[in-house]
């Protein structure tokens, strides 16, 4: 049998160029050696306001942009978290194993809240859920970027919590998955910050759907230094950036990529930059705008709907099993 992994991207926007270069790209490579699931994590995206018809649209969108970028749904299960309800109903019960000390304790939690002035419950608790949705479908791996990869050890510990608690092994126990390292993709506008389409310069990320002339722009426009020389060093965060993107999508080495650029200038090197981002995007954008066709909607609501059943048809004979070993009363 096929290993399985598991992923899922929060629908809070149109996803970047570090969606999918760090993710999706990632997810196309592996889909014929693994058993994969792939879903849209909208449970996760209200943990902070959202307009509902913005919401909607949006989690459509990452359908489309998943499929776009090479998704196949014959060969993987492609499904919203919410339309599979036993993620919510195995994170509460996760939620009566987790410490709160621990989740305390995640850095992203100290991140996202210092941004907030109410700080909602499902914020702190979100890690909490994430394990339910890993430890739902018995994931041998899961693709994390460094800042998920404290989630992941939390889900871990409480798995293996759980299974000593009621000493059964009940949850498989998951490890990160490691591909090919892709140098971190960072804002445009400071390259000290993971790109993120939540960020609210818009000239610091670039979506996968950005015309040409907005990723050309916003590239010239990317945060750089004086030096006026093309070098990967810790001390030029924003070439180096630049760098890691263009080595990403061109298979190139950074000393290939220094040898290509020795004579040219940053704007030289920057439309080189944002030329190839847009050649790379070009096919993604079509098949998006043929998936986005109003003839197409009963195609898309059939893959979710496929995914779900299938993805519900693992996640209640595992949500059984831990009623069980809780002492639930069966019905």
């Amino acid at each position: 049998m096929k290993k399985q992994i598991l992923s899922g991207i929060q629908p809070s926007g149109i996803l970047t160029l570090g969606n999918y270069l760090g993710a999706l790209r990632n997810w196309v490579k592996i889909q014929d050696e693994y058993d994969c699931k792939f879903f849209i994590a909208d449970l996760h995206a209200i943990t902070v306001s959202q307009d509902p018809e913005t919401l909607r649209q949006n989690t459509k969108n990452v359908i489309m942009q998943y499929i776009a970028s090479g998704l196949d749904p014959e060969k993987n299960t492609i499904f919203v978290q919410s339309h599979v309800h036993e993620h919510a109903e195995l994170g509460w019960i996760l939620n009566c194993t987790a410490y709160m000390g621990e989740l305390s304790r995640m850095t992203q939690y100290k991140d996202k809240s210092k941004k907030q002035d109410n700080i909602k419950v499902g914020l702190f608790d979100y890690p909490v859920l994430m394990a339910a949705d890993i430890l739902l479908y018995d994931a041998d791996f899961v693709p994390v970027g460094e800042d998920q990869r404290q989630h992941l050890e939390l889900t871990r510990d409480v798995a293996q919590r759980f299974n000593n608690t009621y000493n059964k092994e009940i949850f498989k126990i998951p490890e990160p998955f490691i591909q090919k390292e892709t140098g971190r993709i960072m804002s445009l506008q400071d390259p000290t910050k993971k790109m993120s389409k939540s960020d609210s310069n818009k000239d610091g990320f670039i979506s996968l759907l950005d015309p040409r002339e907005e990723i050309v722009r916003k590239v010239k426009k990317a945060v750089t230094d004086s030096e006026n020389v093309i070098r990967y060093s810790d001390d030029k965060p924003g070439i180096k950036n630049l760098m890691n993107i263009y080595s990403a999508i061109t298979d190139k080495n950074y000393e290939e990529i220094e040898a290509e650029f020795k004579d040219a200038g940053y704007g030289e090197f920057k439309l080189a930059v944002a030329n190839t981002i847009a050649d790379s995007l070009e096919p993604i954008q079509a098949k998006f705008n043929e998936l986005n066709a109003p003839e197409n909607n009963n195609y898309l609501n059939s893959i979710l709907a496929r995914g779900a059943k299938e993805a519900s048809l693992i996640a209640s004979k595992k949500v059984a099993e831990v009623k069980e070993a809780v002492g639930f009363l069966g019905k």
